[in-house]
């Protein structure tokens, strides 16, 4: 039985299907990585507000938003942008449960909006997201970094920041461990059923 990367929890079943491809520290280097071009692309953060996609995009989202803080030396806004309500495959998908929307106070208008969530796939999340933040105000911009870019893109929509791109097959799964929901932090590659036998992906990873 294999440990998973960067921790002594065990990764159920065969170890030779999940292929490690970020460890906990691989990962935290990918996130300060990021934190860096926000601040350097926005030439500071003060105007910056982060909004995580639920579920792993909230606690990365966080993650990041301390981290800009810490370079410009400022508290940075976070919260949340739940999409479920704003995606156009809701039917197909049947009735989820809502994630609470969390917007900082002082809202987005007028703000640069960095979207965070943990895998860029088809791209309908993410236009579910723009949707969803729409209704909450005009941002002067908006950005979008993700954890991991696995390509398959169905919508004309791209990461401006990414902590690592990622080739993959449609029969596999990008499967994102955080500490604050599977204690440890790590990215595995693997069969799309791996979710029956290791920690289930981020919500609605499969239609990201």
């Amino acid at each position: 039985m294999a440990a998973a990367p960067g921790s002594n929890r065990p990764v159920t079943g065969d170890p030779s299907i999940a292929r490690p491809v970020l460890d906990a520290t691989d990962l935290a280097r990918a996130l300060t990585r990021i934190s860096h071009e926000i601040v350097e692309r926005n030439h500071g953060a003060q105007d910056v507000i982060v909004l995580g996609i639920p579920t792993r995009g909230v606690a990365l989202a966080r993650r990041l938003a301390t981290l800009v803080g810490e370079i410009d030396g400022i508290q940075v806004p976070v919260g949340a942008l739940d999409t479920t309500m704003y995606r156009d495959d809701l039917r197909l998908r049947g009735v989820r449960a809502l994630e609470p929307t969390d917007i900082p106070a002082g809202g987005v208008d007028g703000k640069t909006v960095v979207l965070v969530d943990d895998v860029l796939f088809s791209g309908r999340t993410i236009r579910a997201a723009l949707d969803a933040l729409s209704d909450q105000g005009r941002p002067r911009a908006v950005q979008l970094a993700v954890l991991i870019d696995r390509g398959h893109r169905e919508l004309p929509i791209r990461a401006d920041y990414v902590g690592k791109n990622l080739p993959t097959s449609l029969t596999e799964t990008v499967h994102v461990q955080l500490e604050e929901y599977d204690e440890n932090d790590a990215v595995l590659l693997g069969p799309a059923d791996l979710g029956r036998r290791t920690p289930p992906p981020a919500r609605g990873e499969a239609a990201r």
